[in-house]
């Protein structure tokens, strides 16, 4: 079956609320890690993940970094609007848009936005002040010209004004603490507003431990974006527009790919991980194909309009290799890749991944990975009281045979 024929009716299951993490643990990798492979389901805990990983492996980490997108507006009336930072008008790379003084537009999505009758609108902390000015609207989203202190950067205004961007599932307003447990140790690049959860399991200590078992790690970014987490709402996959996500990939990280590939095993850690290398693979096959500009832009369903099987991995990231090279800068561009039941992977032999929402594309890419068997490894941690979603536990699945 074609995946754009797929019914998210079969991609759900009963998530009880108190199933739901609404806080993180005390430790990071104190955790609980199920571990899949070949067919066995172990209970395990996560500081336990560094004998479980093969010592040649290479772990590939996200390094974006949540900022604080979420800023609450009043109107004079006293009606409060919740504005959430989305991304830069005329799709300019994040990192640049986030260091703007003075002047920054960007679309957002707008709480209670019936009652804004359009008038700037004002936040004040600390004597820091935000003030905000619709331009236009599309689809439900507001266009923002925002105005600040010039001496600042637009990601600095934010975090003087604004506060963590939870899920809603969470059910509770962020504290402060969450400015350090919604991000992860090794976040490096200001521009995501939802957190790569399942690298959030990682502590310094733990990191060190896997680097000592002989598993190497490399670090790329996409910026997570607020349609990574939300239930997929149409009833067939041909109608649901996946969301686009900003990609940053260094040299560096190509080329361990590349030294990797074929020898050894390649694990992910998260869905976004997963989701930028083998958009690599596709941004390689445009490239050879003579249909690639500079950026990278992968669509929603590029896998599942190719005619045969396609060129090697290995010739389309050294495509992408070769392409950077050239230009002296890290891949960038933009991927809105859907993973879903009949996608073939080019890279990932083993993932490391949270438990998600019923009916969402990251269950559905959960699906994609390890096939019918996500019903029983999802039932498994269902009945062993595992807590699910952000701040819940954590998995290690691996691919059949790798």
């Amino acid at each position: 079956m074609h995946p754009k024929e797929l019914s998210i009716q079969d991609f759900t299951y009963e998530l009880p609320e108190e199933r739901i993490a609404r806080q993180p643990l005390a430790e990071r990798d104190s955790s609980r890690l199920l571990l899949y492979r070949d067919g066995t389901i172990l209970d395990r805990r996560f500081h336990d993940l560094p004998d479980l990983l093969p010592a040649n492996a290479l772990l590939v980490l996200n390094e974006t970094r949540v900022v604080r997108a979420r800023i609450i507006f009043r109107r004079a009336t006293g009606a409060v609007l919740e504005c959430m930072v989305l991304e830069p008008e005329g799709g300019r790379p994040m990192e640049q848009a986030l260091l703007d003084r003075s002047v920054s537009r960007w679309w957002c999505m707008m709480g209670n936005a019936k009652r804004w009758k359009g008038e700037e609108l004002s936040a004040t902390v600390d004597g820091a002040t935000l003030r905000a000015r619709r331009i236009d609207q599309r689809d439900g989203e507001h266009l923002i010209e925002f105005t600040y202190d010039p001496e600042v950067p637009f990601v600095e205004a934010m975090r003087c004004v604004g506060t963590v961007p939870l899920p809603p599932y969470m059910r509770r307003e962020a504290m402060p603490s969450d400015v350090d447990r919604y991000n992860t140790v090794f976040a490096a690049h200001d521009g995501s507003i939802a957190a790569p959860t399942a690298s959030l399991h990682f502590s310094e200590v733990l990191l060190e431990r896997v680097r000592q078992r002989g598993i190497r790690t490399t670090g790329l970014t996409l910026h997570v974006g607020a349609g990574t987490f939300l239930p997929v709402k149409s009833e067939r996959m041909s109608e649901h527009a996946m969301h686009t996500e900003q990609v940053s990939v260094p040299h560096e990280a190509l080329i361990a790919l590349r030294r990797q590939l074929g020898h050894a095993p390649i694990i992910p850690v998260g869905t976004t991980a997963l989701r930028t290398i083998e958009s690599i693979y596709w941004h390689g096959v445009a490239l050879l194909a003579g249909r690639a500009d500079t950026r990278m832009a992968v669509a929603q369903w590029e896998p599942y309009e190719q005619d045969g099987e396609g060129p090697s991995t290995a010739e389309a990231l050294d495509a992408v290799i070769g392409q950077v090279e050239r230009r002296g800068l890290p891949l960038a561009g933009t991927t809105s890749l859907l993973i879903a039941p009949g996608y073939r992977f080019r890279f990932a032999d083993a993932l490391i991944t949270n438990f998600h929402q019923p009916q969402s594309t990251l269950l559905l890419l959960v699906a994609a990975f390890v096939g019918p068997e996500w019903r029983r490894i999802y039932a498994h941690a269902l009945a062993g009281d595992y807590r699910f979603l952000s701040y819940g536990d954590g998995s290690l699945l691996f691919r059949c045979g790798s």
